[in-house]
């Protein structure tokens, strides 16, 4: 089993597929999938040298096998799985590996879609699609699952749980990093490793898109941050061209010489991507050698995170937003009454604004359905904001549906000491990942002492490990009992709290206003019950960002603790640079731009129906709706605002527009000429995931586009910007397979549409390689796609 030898001693993957494919004459737009029916002969091949090379995995020529892909295939997708991983044990048998195990890894790639509510695909027909090919891939004889080539945390979550819930296979993990370590959907590697780990993967990684040289401080965040089995795949550098041909610019003594680096600092399985062949993995192994894993002592951190930010606690206090939650607030409860999704998400947004490092969510109302409602906003604020959530409901089914939904690894509210309690709650904890808050009560209430509330944490920390739950996913909440009722009850809080942080070593959460129930002045006996409750050990407190004296009380704490370094966080509060809107401002009174950059759909067209009192649309569109859409373009750039709340701005622009253009219309004027612009992924390719962020971003700044759609043939594309007279056309390709499909694309508009501009965008692609295939502007990004199409516009006029 391959589960015995992982993290001990190194294993080998394979290389590249791709590129072999088409030495052996896989032609531009054909699918590779497909030569494992029609040449099965040079697929075993391909294998067989990767085994003889010294490979102990090899992948399946499975990459792009996916119900999604293979809809209108005249073969049967579980033909083609079936096929391939027979491949790959018929290389195996052909005993070129000296007798060592070898195992067969069905290859899992991304589904070529965004995920809603990016995206138009449902999270659970992406488990199904990647369940398919799972299952086939299994009863075929697969040894493992490696899902590889991930950009987006959220499909690959959907595809570790297909894989969790309908094999029994080992699951490998690897995603996609640029070189700022950032995923296309805006995670960052520690978000990343945590959802991974708390899923549950046996191994976890990097591949493709770099070079290993590139490729090296990526791994070392990562093998910094988990304790699970790191794997490393880099590409072979970066695409070049040579006398008219494709060749990659790290030869295999140079890609061993840094990949012994990699293994030398703690990864446990080696490989190879793009470009890589069996000459690289042969002189990788000929200079690795057979050898244990270098242990590396990761640090143990309790983290929750969001597809965009990893919080860890315990390092310094958080600050957990409370105001998602109906207790004592009737606005609120109205909301959840009235469906009032935008009012929701105002709550999260200016709870962000105010300095809250994670958000709770509780939706619990007797007459709402709490299951459906939690899903919502759940999905609704992982739109919004990147701050990890707190999923706070006692409901279980509630609570599975949220964290099955959650983009991330969340924070869950609660566990208690009762068997019934920890019986419901810890199994989700162990299936889908997350950092469970245990609550000291247990079948006999809450205990009066702070001993009783310590013995009552051991048993929520002991039956934890019995899932195999460790310490560092579990926080404990000793309870804050209001002091009117029970004098003793902040001295026994906090003796509890110090208590558990010393004895378990476990990080700590409060519901700090609960302290004050019944007493006048609450804010001032909360914020001093705070400050007490840091001293004692508290990691997080669920408090009211806007509350001044909380604010206050945390913000002089950490700063007279030496964790403010140079008072900055203070300074910027209380230093008259405080940013935040002006006292007694209403959310009611927020700007289209305002609107449109936080993301609020009614809010903008509530502010864009109010500006029409006073201006024309035009003006409108060119001096509130068009800014709006610059500032968050930039924020975007800047690494300031991720894809989710890009599309989302973009979803309010476009309803502000909306507004504008029906009164445009009822006025009898007209909308400024829009600029005609065809986008397309090249024939071959059924990744649109870049080609849609960028048509719904152009479609913003007012151009007509024309969506081809992909596997888009060279001639439809040409024929169309002949046809309509079209200056600019994007083309988007994600394999290597299919950028041949793009050159020719290009070659033919050359030649029949000489006056148009190509850009070209894609995983696969750098400026190097744009220029190579003759492209006029290579974006690394959707905003550069926008700034460049405004520069050809503007040139032309």
């Amino acid at each position: 089993m391959i589960r015995e030898r992982l993290g001990k001693e190194v294993l080998y993957f394979d290389g590249g597929m791709g590129t072999l494919l088409q030495e052996k004459g896989l032609k531009a737009g054909e699918l590779p999938e497909v030569w494992n029916i029609e040449h099965m002969e040079e697929v075993i091949e391909i294998h067989r040298q990767y085994f003889e090379a010294g490979s102990d995995i090899v992948l399946t020529n499975t990459f792009g096998a996916n119900a999604l892909k293979f809809r209108d295939s005249s073969y049967e997708l579980s033909d083609i799985v079936t096929a391939a991983v027979i491949h790959v044990k018929e290389a195996a048998s052909l005993g070129v590996h000296d007798g060592r195990e070898v195992y067969a890894a069905l290859d899992v790639g991304p589904t070529g879609k965004l995920l809603k509510p990016m995206g138009d695909l449902d999270f659970e027909d992406a488990v199904r699609a990647f369940g398919e090919v799972m299952r086939c891939g299994e009863e075929a004889g697969a040894d493992l699952i490696h899902i590889e080539t991930m950009s987006d945390t959220y499909e690959m979550k959907a595809a570790v749980l297909a894989a969790k819930e309908q094999t029994n296979l080992p699951v490998f993990a690897t995603m996609i990093f640029d070189e700022k370590g950032r995923l296309l959907t805006g995670g960052d590697v520690r978000s990343a490793v945590a959802m991974l780990e708390g899923l549950g993967v046996d191994a976890l990684g990097i591949n493709c898109g770099l070079g290993p040289e590139q490729m090296l401080p990526i791994f070392q965040e990562i093998v910094s941050h988990t304790s699970v089995p790191v794997i490393v795949k880099p590409n072979a550098g970066l695409p070049k061209q040579k006398d008219g041909a494709v060749y990659y610019d790290v030869d295999p003594a140079e890609f061993a010489s840094v990949m012994e680096k990699i293994v030398e600092g703690g990864a446990a399985v080696a490989g190879g991507c793009c470009g890589t062949t069996p000459a690289h993995i042969r002189k990788m192994i000929e200079t690795l050698g057979r050898r244990s894993v270098q242990h590396v002592e990761a640090e143990e951190e309790t983290v929750v995170s969001s597809y965009g930010q990893a919080v860890i606690l315990g390092k310094k206090p958080l600050i957990i937003g409370e105001r998602i939650n109906p207790t004592g607030k009737k606005r609120l409860k109205q909301a959840l009454k009235e469906h009032d999704i935008d009012y929701i998400l105002k709550e999260g947004i200016t709870q962000q604004e105010k300095g809250a490092h994670i958000l709770d969510v509780n939706v619990g109302l007797p007459d709402i359905n709490e299951s459906e409602m939690m899903k919502e906003v759940v999905t609704e604020l992982q739109s919004v904001t990147s701050l990890p959530l707190q999923i706070d409901t006692v409901d279980a089914e509630a609570m599975e549906a949220a964290m099955r939904i959650y983009n991330g690894k969340p924070m869950v509210n609660s566990v208690n000491g009762k068997q019934e309690s920890m019986d419901a709650v810890f199994p989700l904890i162990k299936k889908y990942g997350g950092v469970a808050v245990g609550l000291t009560l247990d079948e006999e209430g809450i205990p009066s002492t702070a001993e009783g509330r310590i013995r009552i944490a051991g048993k929520i920390i002991r039956e934890a490990e019995k899932y195999g739950i460790k310490k560092k996913d579990l926080v404990i909440d000793v309870l804050a009992m209001t002091v009117s009722s029970d004098p003793e009850g902040a001295k026994v809080t906090l003796e509890a709290l110090k208590g558990v942080r010393e004895r378990y070593g476990v990080c700590t959460v409060l519901g700090v206003s609960n302290i004050s129930f019944g007493l006048p002045s609450r804010p001032v006996i909360n914020a001093h019950f705070y400050t007490m409750a840091m001293q004692a050990g508290l990691s997080a407190g669920i408090v009211n960002p806007s509350s001044e004296e909380m604010m206050r009380s945390y913000y002089a704490y950490c700063a007279l603790t030496d964790q403010d370094p140079n008072f900055e966080a203070y300074i910027q509060k209380f230093g008259g640079t405080d940013t935040a809107a002006p006292k007694g401002k209403k959310d009611s009174e927020l700007t289209l731009q305002a609107a449109i950059e936080k993301g609020l759909k009614e809010e903008a067209k509530e502010a864009a129906t109010e500006l029409l009192l006073t201006l024309a649309p035009l003006e409108i569109i060119d001096s509130h709706l068009i800014p709006a859409l610059d500032a968050v373009g930039k924020g975007f750039e800047k690494g300031t605002v991720f894809l989710p709340q890009l599309l989302m701005s973009a979803d309010a622009a476009k309803i502000a527009f909306g507004v504008l253009k029906e009164h445009l219309a009822a006025s009898g004027g007209s909308e400024k000429k829009k600029q005609k612009v065809i986008l397309a992924t090249v024939k071959g390719d059924i990744h649109d995931i870049g080609k849609n962020i960028v048509k719904v971003l152009l479609e913003n700044y007012s151009f007509d586009v024309r969506d081809l759609g992909k596997d888009v043939d060279p001639e439809l594309i040409v024929q169309t910007a002949v046809d309509e007279d079209i200056r600019l056309v994007g083309l988007s390709a994600l394999m290597t397979t299919t950028v041949a499909s793009m050159e020719e694309t290009i070659r033919l508009l050359r030649r029949e549409k000489p006056d148009c501009k190509v850009m070209v965008g894609g995983a696969v692609l750098n400026q190097e390689y744009a220029d190579m295939i003759g492209a006029d502007f290579y974006g690394k990004d959707a905003m550069q796609s926008v700034y460049y199409a405004q520069n050809v516009f503007r040139e032309e006029s």
